[in-house]
């Protein structure tokens, strides 16, 4: 977590002093790049073996396909940042009765959907060997009024840029990386509309798509 952070801080102070143009992926693929659907976010709200209260998470269910060419070693990740700048990773402090409980709601419609950590690992080429899976957040602010999903490793393309905060006198090392490492990532936008003492009830409007380098 603190290495994350020192990144985060450091790639906040490369693009707010402007040192350079912002990355953005290329236009045509320059790497492998997997065939990625997926839900918008949804709501369950359970009371956990041991809990008095309920507690809320929201997930996202996802399709990959692997029409790459080769076999891919496919190890995803999401992230959901509010407008407040929290951040909730997907997996993060999730009950395993949480998984089991989205399975169990959405059996029908998704009969082969697996837990996260099933779908780790090889992902063969071809129709026949897509996956189904899901990203769970725990509860974020919704006081806030948007936010937005990243989701990685689903393209190979990455980029390096000097870290212009890079101490030369010092060792290149995970406090002082010469290089910072940005990886092509999915950005999905969301709105919250309405007031917010309402928005238990509301659902996320998508505001857009798009590839970025993070």
């Amino acid at each position: 977590m603190q290495r994350r952070t020192i990144i985060i801080l450091g790639l906040g102070l490369f693009l707010w002093t402007g040192a350079a143009s912002i990355p953005t992926p290329n236009k045509a693929p320059q790497s492998w790049e997997l065939k990625f659907t997926f839900s918008d976010p949804e709501r369950i709200t359970l009371t956990l073996p041991g809990d008095h209260h309920p507690t809320t998470y929201w997930y996202i269910r996802y399709n990959v396909e692997n029409d790459s060419g080769s076999d891919i070693q496919f190890f995803p990740a999401a992230e959901l940042v509010s407008d407040s700048l929290e951040v909730v990773l997907a997996g993060e402090q999730i009950s395993p009765t949480v998984y089991d409980a989205i399975r169990q709601k959405h059996k029908t419609t998704d009969p082969f959907m697996v837990d996260p950590g099933q779908i780790l690992g090889t992902l063969l080429q071809g129709e026949d060997n897509q996956k189904s899976s899901i990203f769970v957040f725990r509860q974020f602010n919704l006081q806030d009024n948007s936010f937005s999903i990243f989701i990685s490793g689903l393209s190979g393309e990455i980029k390096r840029i000097q870290n212009p905060s890079f101490v030369a006198s010092q060792p290149d090392s995970e406090t002082n990386p010469r290089l910072f490492t940005l990886r092509k990532t999915l950005e999905v936008k969301y709105q919250l509309p309405g007031d917010p003492r309402t928005r238990e009830e509301i659902h996320p409007v998508r505001i857009s798509r798009e590839w970025v380098m993070r």
